[in-house]
């Protein structure tokens, strides 16, 4: 396993009541992703799978030392991103953030199952972004093999018990009300409770064409209402 002190973290967030719903948290933003999501709003995060870093982003000492001012004060440590865990030395970092008194909550996509099952003994709470019906992720991820992944890891999250929120970035361009019907069917078959919709952001997009067409209005379709599956759209 690598030192957490491998981490390229992309920034760090002194404060945040969103990132964590319930919990007043620190977010630390990791870089690197292997998906290339068009509507990603951190895009600027991106480039450290290619070993570039933000010359204003904090090593992960110094996000350590600020959190050890914070013991006590905050619930826990988000770790965002990016995708986290494409980063090896992920587990490392979260066991050093428990060692300081914090509960750690994880935002993902679920790109390697393996490295989550190797933190999921150690966190409280799972943002899990699902991006499309699996058979139709490399539309939205332009990797193959994605939905694999995918789906492997929402299944080891929801069989873990630990606390999971899954929710879905949502552009007309690129998930119609079709293709979320299809995503409720997939959601509820795995014994998915609560899926959370999410309108794009155009702010940090840097795909033009989808900011371009942005429509901030988002509502629950017809077809995703009266099931088991409890459907709501975050403002």
């Amino acid at each position: 396993m690598l030192r957490p002190t491998s981490l390229r973290v992309g920034g760090l967030s002194a404060i945040s009541s969103v990132d964590w719903p319930g919990e007043l948290a620190a977010t630390v933003w990791l870089q690197g992703c292997p998906w290339r999501c068009p509507y990603c709003h951190n895009a600027h995060l991106l480039s450290g799978s290619d070993g570039a870093t933000p010359p204003d982003a904090p090593s992960w000492e110094q996000v350590l030392a600020f959190l050890r001012t914070r013991a006590g004060l905050l619930d826990g440590v988000v770790f965002s991103g990016g995708e986290p865990l494409a980063q090896p030395g992920l587990a490392a970092a979260v066991r050093e953030v428990l060692e300081l008194g914090f509960r750690v909550a994880l935002h993902t996509g679920g790109v390697a199952p393996d490295r989550l099952a190797e933190v999921l003994p150690l966190v409280d709470w799972i943002g899990f972004d699902v991006k499309a019906p699996f058979s139709e992720y490399e539309r939205i991820t332009r990797v193959a093999g994605s939905g694999e992944a995918a789906l492997g890891s929402l299944r080891l999250a929801l069989a873990s018990g630990v606390g999971i929120e899954t929710r879905t970035t949502v552009h007309p361009d690129l998930l119609g009300e079709g293709a979320l019907e299809r995503m409720a069917d997939e959601l509820e078959a795995l014994g998915v409770s609560r899926w959370v919709l999410q309108p794009f952001r155009a702010e940090g997009c840097a795909d033009e064409t989808l900011a371009a067409t942005h429509r901030p209005e988002l509502r629950v379709p017809d077809a995703l209402r009266g099931r088991a599956l409890a459907v709501r759209v975050r403002a």
